[in-house]
């Protein structure tokens, strides 16, 4: 990570630096340029519901374009769709999309994509990072144009669509689906249409500032309740910019990543599917995935925290299908990058696949109580293992779990916390160990 780049991007709170219209200005002539060097015409923008998103897609806009590169205007688009429209539009040179994911409207983002569709190398990062801070320069030449790509979401729907073939199947399931007042309310009636599903959607009607309020995929009691009241096959959860899928079974229960993962995985290897017969996730995945895969004999790789090094690890060993407990799952051999709706769509087609519930399928993997907790730190960021009962909590509480657990704390890329998250034998356990380990942090640092 760089000084304004972290795990996903920039980000902070809008209208606050480095989430101001200056930044966003010099970033976008920073993209103009890395486009523009790489042999490129244009640069694609796109944006969640957020009520800054305007004002920041303006002046990336006008920065990219004082460069001599044509934008694109994809408008309110999930960061997927950005993705790959940046694989459709051979003269793309990059993709910007403006979402803070599942942070508050307060919050605000920049992400970017390289042309192809996938997330920028830390060397791409950091040759942008360093334009945008140290070259002062305008640009002289042409002005490149800005306009509006008015059938985004249909190109981007047709493109999730067409990899299946759901209407071949006699069930249709029933669903609900929470768009977290983000991205995915429009697209999400496209998609999940009423030729194809009996479907039900709630948060889809976005204001500006009701992105990821109390809904989507942090937030996901109103549906597991509705899932139950509906008497519904499967609750579908994204988060503000649809890269996200948390699921609910028929009862009500919750679904994570982890899960969903390992319920695609053998559903791929059966149907001879699964590459290298690797699966890859980040060390923040639950145990109970690992021994989930072990039972079924697939391979597991663990990576870094962060989609980009979930990609890095899949590309490195020929995995096609990898992902993070938080939702992000990536589908190497559909698309280049974590895509929310794409991996609810492989979902269901496991489920109609196999006609099982989501409840039977998800009974693949048995999940190990996890507590994670979040602790309010400086920007500071010390080395919180070098601080002695910092390190020496750490290291009780691991010495007491054994082989029946562990620990990991790590810092956030996105926000000032220090991430705790313990695995355990039981709940109250877990919890009371978490607990402890943050009380320490909060003492100590």
């Amino acid at each position: 990570m760089g000084i304004l780049f972290g795990t996903d991007g920039i980000r902070g709170i809008a209208n606050t630096y480095p989430i101001t219209c200056e930044v966003a200005l010099k970033t976008g002539r920073a993209i103009g340029v890395f486009t523009r060097e790489q042999g490129y015409q244009r640069v694609i923008i796109g944006k969640d519901t957020r009520i800054s998103g305007d004002m920041l897609e303006s002046a990336l806009a006008a920065g990219v374009s004082s460069t001599g590169i044509d934008v694109m205007l994809s408008g309110v688009i999930p960061t997927p769709g950005v993705a790959y429209l940046c694989s459709l539009f051979k003269d793309a040179g990059a993709g910007i999309v403006i979402s803070a994911s599942h942070n508050p409207y307060q919050d605000n983002g920049i992400k970017i994509f390289n042309h192809g569709g996938e997330k920028l190398t830390d060397e791409q990062e950091n040759w942008i990072e360093d334009y945008i801070l140290n070259n002062q320069t305008v640009p002289q030449g042409d002005i490149g144009k800005i306009f509006v790509v008015s059938d985004s979401l249909k190109q981007y729907s047709d493109f999730l669509l067409n990899k299946f073939s759901f209407e071949e199947y006699d069930k249709k399931l029933k669903l609900i689906i929470d768009c977290s007042n983000g991205a995915a309310s429009r697209i999400g009636h496209s998609v999940f249409k009423e030729s194809l599903f009996d479907a039900q959607f709630i948060y889809d009607s976005p204001d500006g500032k009701n992105i990821n309020d109390g809904c989507g995929s942090q937030h996901t009691q109103e549906l597991q309740r509705l899932v139950i009241k509906e008497n519904a096959d499967m609750g579908l959860a994204f988060d503000g910019d649809a890269d996200r899928l948390i699921a609910v079974d028929e009862n009500g229960n919750q679904i994570t990543g982890d899960t969903i993962l390992a319920v695609c995985a053998k559903f791929a290897k059966e149907q001879g599917t699964l590459a290298k017969n690797i699966v890859v996730s980040t060390i923040m995945s639950n145990i109970g995935l690992t021994k989930s895969l072990e039972s079924i004999g697939i391979s597991h790789i663990k990576s870094d925290v962060g989609d980009r090094k979930v990609l890095e690890a899949m590309k490195q060993s020929g995995a096609v299908m990898g992902g993070e407990d938080s939702g992000h799952m990536i589908f190497l051999d559909h698309h280049t990058t974590g895509d929310g709706i794409l991996s609810a769509l492989k979902l269901i087609e496991v489920m109609l696949g196999t006609h099982q519930s989501l409840s039977s399928l998800a009974a693949v993997m048995k999940v190990y109580p996890q507590v994670l907790m979040n602790v309010d730190v400086n920007e500071g960021r010390p080395d919180f293992m070098k601080i002695k009962p910092v390190a020496d909590k750490i290291q009780t509480v691991e010495n007491k779990l054994g082989d029946k657990g562990r620990v990991l704390v790590r810092y956030s890329g996105t926000q000032p916390l220090l991430r705790v998250m313990v695995e355990g034998p039981d709940q109250e356990l877990t919890t009371n160990y978490c607990l402890e380990i943050c009380q320490s942090i909060k003492d100590n640092i």
